[in-house]
């Protein structure tokens, strides 16, 4: 493999951290009987102590104006951030069935992972499946998640000067 296939080579899953998962458990049984919906964010393993390369989903970004009701989660596209740690989907479905539903097939494009999780939330209620819908493995990883404060480093001069430019 040559220098210009790796720099465009995507990196490998190596799995998501337990407090990620456990975090979307938690977030899909608050949210039942509605559907729950993230999009998942990764972290570069050695960046976790790991001595591997890849990636590992440590991060669940919910939207803010994600609509849910029992038997759907929508999003509002122009809301999605477009996120370079971006890897996939998480949502639940209340009625337990941990399966792609057609709708849910159309919105697997984005990303390489997507986690369903079924009620009733516990800790053997979800599997993950690629872009295509197929069901594919997922490891747990017992890994210390990074410092998320840089996640919310802005001040109100950074939010005033994103509005003055156009940018909601």
């Amino acid at each position: 493999m040559g220098l210009f296939d790796s720099l465009f080579r995507s990196s490998e899953i190596l799995g998501i951290a337990g407090d990620t998962l456990e975090f979307a458990l938690e977030s899909s049984e608050a949210s039942h009987p509605n559907e729950y919906m993230g999009f998942l964010r990764g972290t570069e393993a050695h960046e976790l102590g790991l001595e591997r390369d890849g990636l590992v989903i440590t991060d669940v970004l919910v939207v803010p104006g994600t609509e849910a009701n029992s038997v759907s989660a929508t999003v509002r596209t122009s809301q999605i951030p477009n996120d370079v740690r971006a890897l996939g989907s998480v949502h639940s479905h209340p009625n337990g069935v941990i399966s792609p539903s057609a709708a849910d097939l159309s919105t697997f494009g984005r990303g390489s992972v997507h986690i369903i999780i079924g009620a009733p939330y516990g800790w053997n209620d979800w599997k993950a499946f690629d872009s295509e819908g197929h069901l594919t493995g997922l490891d747990v990883l017992d890994v210390d998640l990074p410092d998320s404060e840089e996640f919310f480093d802005f001040t109100q001069a950074d939010i005033d000067d994103d509005l003055r430019r156009g940018r909601r």
